[in-house]
């Protein structure tokens, strides 16, 4: 009996469990991707203004 409701309330949880993994791994994904947006709004910035005075110029 003292084995069987841990394995109960365990096997009641895994759902949670797999929310929580879930969401972490969200989390850790939109984390990672932020360094590459900066990066490439800052690129687009400096490389917009090239193509737009080059453009002017013909």
């Amino acid at each position: 009996m003292k084995k069987t409701i841990p394995l109960l309330l365990l096997l009641s949880l895994s759902g949670c469990l797999g929310t929580v993994v879930g969401a972490a791994v969200d989390v850790t994904t939109e984390v990672i991707k932020v360094p590459f947006k900066v990066g490439g709004a800052i690129i687009d910035g400096v490389t917009g203004d090239d193509e737009e005075s080059a453009s002017e110029n013909d």
